[in-house]
């Protein structure tokens, strides 16, 4: 039996030739307005307004405290509560905690902390949870939401005076090592909140006490500012031959991963985790103080401008655009036709005058449609994603939707001159002298950039110019002191490493670094809102799902919203602790930078990255996943109200979600770090077909994140072809004008000549052999006395436990 549509799309392919054409042209157009429709439909509207979002180290500090509770935990809320009204009445008649003088408030801190020593693992619990109450801000005595975070702050820094996190730290560490809890885990066909509720107490108060004191205010006192600075050295060094915290955290999220402890809390974990690296290491803003101060150190010239400062003057493009170019492509006749005819050169006039006029108008306002060749690359691209990402959700890539603009485009008026001072490299200066010399005398210097005769003038104008604009980074001198140090190893002497908290967590980490950087990735790739449920994958709901699971419609909706939300945080505080991670082993060494990288990248993390942004990243940023009046430290001020269908529905009032763009921007410098200057990465971003999905987020009109999608795209065009470059001539202006400028960088031409891809392998295998010098020279020694101090302390803690009458349940 014959198809039935094979005789419409038969006659159909007739009309178009001959005399049938004009029927063909009729027929195009209701084509295309079904095409347009179904797309409408399928991703929604684009029109997006200019986001105001200012990025930051972290959100407000009320938000960052509530997304440490999900939505199944509020209930928990009135048993702290409980928990230290009983506990209280019994030591202090007749007073609230706000009323007693700080001494008394000092003595009663120090009795929950005896109590806290006991065997009973019920008792503790108990002495926890009124610990936990005290670092919530007594909230049951309060007001306002104002007076519960005022509160809270001040009695995080009273009970970390009294010594609470040390106290703690040792109840974590049993906690760790109770193989009851995770074998009583493992049985479980199902794990739910109550199996982590000893963990979460624990690490909730060990949480407000990082959080509250590493938030500084000009209004603290010289006893708040000395406690921080003696917190952060705490955290931050080994103390009583404990490793630092951060790696502590660290093994928990392996033990996670490796299915030994599925009962772990791992948002919490990774919460803690991230803010404990940015308490002890520093923020974006302190690493910007750092660069500037190591750069004096070595003698470097000061930074020609603040990266930071920079990125917030820039001002956002308007999204793509397809509405008037889609028709056009559709019955525009192919290349090789307009070739033949007569007035292919005054087309070609009118499209160059067209492209001298951009910068009087929206840079993607008029974008050119994605051609069939780039549809087919994503479809390709989409496949080999799912390739290296097997646990991943196929999202077919699906065009953008057109833009209900009118004709008139609308002008935006572009900040006069360049945003970035441009650079260049010593490398790119011996590569424009070799050329010259190659041309002008036949022979080179090797790296003599000093000698110019036999040159003509124009090339002595061109160097002077190069060597104005050049910039040595700190990378640059720190491979040049380990080349020296490698040739002349006896003559320059052992080399001094300062012992700062970043050396110290790098040494800690070095050995279990591919592992971390596994664990972390995982989560991720769980956590990822592409990704599908699968019997293998890791179950990150733990401490999330409800001991009863739902049974009405409404508490179903808001589960799935408490569901999303736990999601969106783990993203938020992976990418974030990844990209602090990056940035200081960076300026501390730049082959601990490297070491990190190349595990990420073996880890697969390019195609995950890659994986996250093919969906539709305009609904992800503007995502409401979240219920105001559940969130700390509103739940605990008001009485619950009844919450409606319509209430989950609606979520907050705010344009976007702050902690989705933030984890957007993240990712996307995250993928910035490993692909720059890397052009076997760069490649992989071309393999997997990254230039459409990139594309795709330009529709999010916030300046720093179309900042970066550029960076991404700049570094491939080379790649892509001559006709990606010419269907893509605003994108390519956008990139002209929004992104640093690197002289005798040919990204528009394709002309490279480290662009060699027999060279890849090479220098892969060259980068991983300089990084395991330098691991073995500096690091081995150093790691080798911290396992020793570290396996003391561990049986050091043994050994006092079993020491008691009863061992610890």
């Amino acid at each position: 039996m014959e198809d039935p549509v094979a005789p419409g799309a038969g006659s159909s392919s007739a009309n178009s030739n001959g005399n049938g054409g004009g029927k063909g042209k009729q027929a195009a157009p209701k084509g295309r307005e079904a095409f347009r429709s179904q797309r409408r439909e399928s991703e929604g509207s684009v029109d997006c307004p200019t986001l105001e979002f200012e990025y930051g180290d972290a959100d407000g500090h009320a938000a960052e405290l509530s997304e440490l509770y999900s939505y199944t935990e509020n209930l928990e809320f009135t048993t702290n509560r409980r928990c230290f009204e009983e506990d209280f009445k019994t030591q202090v008649q007749g007073k609230e905690w706000l009323e007693l003088e700080e001494d008394a408030q000092k003595a009663y801190v120090m009795g929950l902390l005896d109590r806290l020593e006991v065997v009973s693992r019920e008792r503790r619990l108990k002495v926890a949870r009124a610990v936990l109450y005290l670092a919530q801000g007594t909230f049951g005595e309060c007001d306002s939401e104002v007076d519960v975070l005022h509160w809270s702050r001040y009695n995080c820094f009273l009970l970390y005076q009294m010594g609470t996190f040390s106290a703690f730290l040792e109840l974590l560490h049993m906690e760790i090592d109770n193989s009851q809890a995770c074998s009583s885990a493992l049985r479980k066909p199902a794990i739910s909140i109550a199996d982590s509720t000893e963990l979460r107490v624990l690490l909730s108060v060990m949480y407000l006490l990082v959080e509250n004191i590493r938030l500084e205010r000009e209004t603290d006192s010289c006893r708040w500012r000395t406690a921080r600075e003696t917190f952060r050295t705490e955290l931050s060094f080994s103390m009583h031959n404990e490793e630092p915290f951060a790696l502590l955290l660290f093994s928990m999220v392996t033990k996670f991963c490796s299915g030994l402890a599925p009962h772990f809390p791992i948002k919490k974990v990774l919460l803690l985790l991230w803010k404990v690296v940015m308490f002890t290491l520093g923020g974006f803003e302190h690493l910007q103080v750092l660069k500037v101060q190591k750069r004096a150190e070595l003698g470097l010239p000061p930074l020609a401008e603040d990266s930071i400062q920079v990125v917030k003057s820039m001002r956002a493009a308007s999204p793509p655009s397809y509405t008037l170019d889609l028709g056009e492509s559709q019955l525009a006749p192919p290349p090789s036709k307009l070739r033949g005819r007569r007035g292919s050169r005054r087309q070609l006039l009118t499209k160059q005058d067209s492209l001298d006029i951009y910068n009087e108008r929206d840079l993607f306002k008029t974008e050119e449609p994605a051609t069939e060749e780039e549809e087919d690359s994503a479809g390709d691209g989409e496949r080999t994603l799912d390739g290296e990402l097997d646990l991943l959700e196929q999202d077919p890539l699906v065009p953008p939707p057109p833009s209900q603009t009118s004709l008139s485009a609308e002008r935006v008026a572009f900040p006069k001159g360049l945003p970035w001072a441009p650079k260049v490299r010593q490398k790119d200066i011996e590569h424009f002298l070799e050329m010259s010399r190659n041309k002008f005398i036949g022979f080179t210097l090797g790296q003599d950039t000093d000698t110019l005769v036999g040159l003509p003038r124009p090339i002595h104008e061109s160097v002077k110019t190069l060597k104005q604009h050049k910039y040595i980074s700190i990378a640059d001198v720190q491979i040049k002191n380990e080349e020296d140090l490698e040739k002349c190893p006896m003559s320059l002497g052992e080399e001094v490493v300062p012992e700062t908290p970043c050396e110290i967590l790098y040494q800690g980490m070095l050995y279990s670094l591919p592992q971390y950087m596994i664990a972390l990735l995982k989560i991720l790739l769980a956590a990822a809102p592409t990704s599908k449920a699968k019997t293998d994958s890791i179950n990150i709901l733990a401490d999330v799902l409800p001991e009863e699971m739902p049974i009405t419609v409404l508490q179903s909706m808001k589960l799935g919203i408490d569901v999303n939300r736990h999601k969106e945080i783990i993203v938020k505080s992976i990418s974030a602790l990844l990209l602090l991670l990056l940035k200081h082993f960076k300026l501390n060494h730049i082959y601990q930078f490297e070491y990190v990288s190349q595990h990420l990248v073996f880890a697969n993390c390019i195609p995950l990255i890659l994986k996250f942004f093919n969906q539709n990243i305009l609904s992800y940023i503007t995502a409401k996943n979240s219920i105001s009046v559940l969130d700390y430290p509103c739940c605990t001020i008001q009485d619950l109200p009844e919450l409606t269908t319509e209430s989950l529905e609606a979520g907050d009032n705010n344009q976007f979600c702050w902690r989705n763009l933030f984890s957007c921007i993240n990712l996307l410098r995250l993928l910035n770090k490993l692909t720059k200057w890397k052009h076997s990465r760069t490649m992989m971003l071309v393999v997997f077909k990254s230039a459409p999905i990139l594309k795709r987020a330009l529709k999010v009109k916030q300046a720093m994140l179309q900042l970066y999608v550029l960076k991404l795209l700049k570094i491939q065009t080379k790649y892509l072809g001559r006709q990606w470059r010419k269907s893509n001539m605003k994108t390519m202006s956008a990139i002209y004008q929004k992104v640093r400028h690197r002289m005798n960088d040919d990204w528009a031409y394709g002309n490279d000549i480290d662009a060699r891809p027999w060279d890849f392998q090479a220098e892969e295998c060259t980068l991983r052999a300089n990084i395991e010098a330098f691991n073995s020279r500096r690091q081995v020694k150093g790691n080798e006395e911290k396992a020793e101090a570290s396996l003391a302390g561990r049986n050091q803690r043994n050994r006092k436990w079993t020491s008691s009458a009863q061992p610890p349940c």
